[in-house]
């Protein structure tokens, strides 16, 4: 139950909805920007901050050995003592039964530390602390109130304006990704391709390169296929007639 009036968390995980007005490096910088929203009167139940890029850290904090095994387990034993004696206070107990309680349980958490440390052979000789940190905090809005959030943070830094329209993909020749040539750029008779040294005159040309088409030789006809014949000369002395020209009687 909220005393506040804020807007409603989804039971189940759910992907934030908004745009991004800013975005830091840093939680503590998130943390500010929307304190900043939170005094100029904005309603911060619309803000959202996301953490992207998230990593495991583990700080190691120093070195494990018996003695400080043994320290630990006395403290953690003592605590649990302290629990027992004050129950058997309440009982009607005398306090030299919390004094025994303590230094029971004490032992009893000193003694199993030290077991537990034996037992892992060295595989763990550091105590650590480990927390998850995010590379990038983004700083979301509802769109009906993005504008107003982004002028705003305009005074702590970090407003994003929009993001970069993406470049289509560059094609050979000026050809349209449709295009099924695109790949294999044609060349004229004594032209080198794009990207290739000319070629000069009475030289073969250059083996194509790779992804380049080669030039191909005529295809032999099949068997039973007749070869192309050249067009038949007209015969001498016979007039020559244009094509679609008509014959006049």
């Amino acid at each position: 139950m909220s005393f506040t009036g804020g807007a409603r968390i989804p039971q189940t995980p759910t992907l934030p909805q908004g745009e991004t007005v800013a975005s830091y490096g840093t939680y503590l910088e998130a943390q500010k920007a929307v304190d900043h929203l939170s005094d100029h009167q904005f309603p911060v139940q619309m803000v959202t901050i996301v953490g992207t890029d998230l990593r495991m850290v583990e700080r190691v904090t120093g070195r494990l050995t018996y003695a400080r095994v043994a320290m630990g387990g006395f403290g953690s034993g003592a605590w649990f003592g302290v629990f027992i004696g004050l129950l058997f206070l309440l009982s009607g107990g005398s306090s030299g039964i919390l004094f025994a309680a303590v230094l029971f349980g004490g032992a009893a958490g000193l003694l199993l530390a030290v077991l537990v440390y034996a037992t892992s052979r060295g595989k763990r000789d550091f105590t650590s602390q480990s927390q998850i940190v995010a590379a990038q905090y983004a700083v979301l809005c509802r769109a009906e109130r993005a504008h107003e959030a982004r002028q705003m943070l305009r005074e702590v830094g970090g407003v994003r304006v929009g993001a970069a329209t993406p470049v289509p993909p560059a094609h050979p020749m000026g050809a349209r990704p449709s295009d099924p040539t695109a790949a294999y750029p044609q060349t004229a008779p004594g032209q080198s391709a794009p990207g290739q040294p000319p070629v000069a005159p009475g030289q073969p040309p250059a083996q194509p390169r790779y992804g380049q088409l080669a030039p191909q030789p005529p295809a032999e006809p099949r068997y039973g296929q007749l070869a192309p014949q050249p067009p038949a000369a007209p015969p001498s002395g016979a007039p020559e007639t244009q094509p679609g020209a008509e014959k006049q009687d």
